[in-house]
């Protein structure tokens, strides 16, 4: 679906059209240069869904929540395949937008639990600003509703539960040095501060 959406001799300019509106609601005017460097950071974040969702399994079975983490990505999973979603995926990569978002916000909200309660990174790489900004490329009032999904999707798995556990158990497996393995892959090369002059992060 990934390859499809983002090979589609229209991605780019549709990609380009939304972002023009977005830059408009907030109140820029940025130029194609711009306008292109934004579609290139959605691309690339689109397209770090399976890394993303290999790296978080591995960092999961390393610490044994991979039961728990089997069910986030199962959950993921079938949002990408669900046709009506929160934006219908007839709309070619803009109706791939919330399955990409859903997917790495669950994954960045598993880890931010992990590490609030054991003081550990499940993995170095942190979504954090990229799912930020691909909030506000999507807007309201879809992004309440996804989050909603989100917070549901964990919930559920009892993830975090589990976590809990985990960091009361003496026996709890630590994640060695060489879990950093991680943090030069592809979220190191989503340029965040080229979407500044599209008004959705700061200057």
């Amino acid at each position: 679906m990934i390859g499809e959406a983002t090979a589609d001799d229209q991605a780019a300019g549709d990609l380009t059209d939304l972002l023009a509106a977005v830059a408009e609601r907030n109140g820029r005017a940025p130029d194609p240069m711009e306008l292109a460097r934004g579609a290139h950071f959605v691309l690339a974040y689109i397209e770090l869904v399976p890394y993303m969702m290999k790296v978080a399994y591995t960092a999961a079975h390393n610490v044994g929540l991979e039961t728990e983490m089997q069910r986030i990505l199962d959950m993921a999973h079938s949002y990408w395949l669900e046709d009506d979603d929160v934006i219908p995926d007839e709309l070619g990569v803009v109706g791939v937008l919330d399955d990409a978002y859903c997917s790495l916000t669950s994954l960045q909200m598993v880890s931010d639990h992990y590490r609030l309660l054991t003081g550990k990174h499940l993995f170095p790489d942190d979504l954090t600003d990229a799912n930020e900004a691909m909030r506000a490329i999507i807007g309201e009032p879809y992004v309440t509703e996804l989050d909603r999904i989100v917070v549901r999707t964990v919930r559920e798995t009892g993830l975090v539960e589990s976590v809990k556990n985990l960091a009361e158990d003496e026996k709890r497996i630590k994640l060695g040095s060489d879990s950093t393995i991680w943090g030069h892959g592809p979220v190191s090369r989503i340029e965040i501060g080229s979407l500044a002059a599209l008004g959705i992060t700061d200057d």
